[in-house]
């Protein structure tokens, strides 16, 4: 039988009071990483608050 493991990384957005924001490049990166770790994307979520989105959690799995 197939057993998995999960993990959960969180990306937070560049804010400042003039501009809010996330880094598509930095994004890319961390997936990437994951990806050649062998993880796999499982889902993508935003953190949302007061005034919007203020990070996306991103759910993995890979294989034991």
């Amino acid at each position: 039988m197939k057993t998995f493991e999960y993990k959960t990384i969180k990306i937070d957005s560049k804010f400042s009071w003039t501009k809010s924001g996330f880094e598509s490049d930095r994004i890319d990166e961390e997936l990437n990483i994951m990806g050649r770790e062998g993880w796999e994307l499982v889902t993508a979520e935003s953190a949302i608050s007061t005034g919007g989105t203020y990070a996306f959690l991103y759910t993995f799995k890979r294989e034991r």
